[in-house]
């Protein structure tokens, strides 16, 4: 299955809506603390495989990822798609594209 990846424009658009999407910050723990997407969860890509397990009940929900430009990002949706999760999107632009 291929899955779309997400504007920043439409998660603005759903959060502003009062939805709570899954959003996964792959940046680093510095980056994250410096500025995030509200709710986001902080997986950094170096750690993504050994906490799949935490994952495990996402496999078949939507599952947004985003870093700062994009390219962390895709890295990761890339894996996870490879470990079973099936609607993974990658937030275009990423955070800097998401706050500008």
């Amino acid at each position: 299955m291929i899955t779309t990846d997400i504007t920043a424009e439409e998660l603005k658009e759903r959060l502003s809506k009062g939805e709570t999407p899954v959003i996964i910050d792959v940046r680093e723990d510095w980056e994250h603390q410096e500025g995030n997407i509200a709710g986001a969860q902080n997986i950094p890509l170096g750690t993504l495989p050994l906490r799949l397990e935490d994952l495990e009940d996402l496999k078949e929900q939507e599952v947004i990822v985003h870093c700062k430009s994009g390219a962390r990002s895709a890295s990761a949706k890339a894996f996870m798609q490879q470990q079973g999760f099936t609607n993974v999107r990658n937030l275009l632009g990423g955070f800097q594209g998401y706050k500008g």
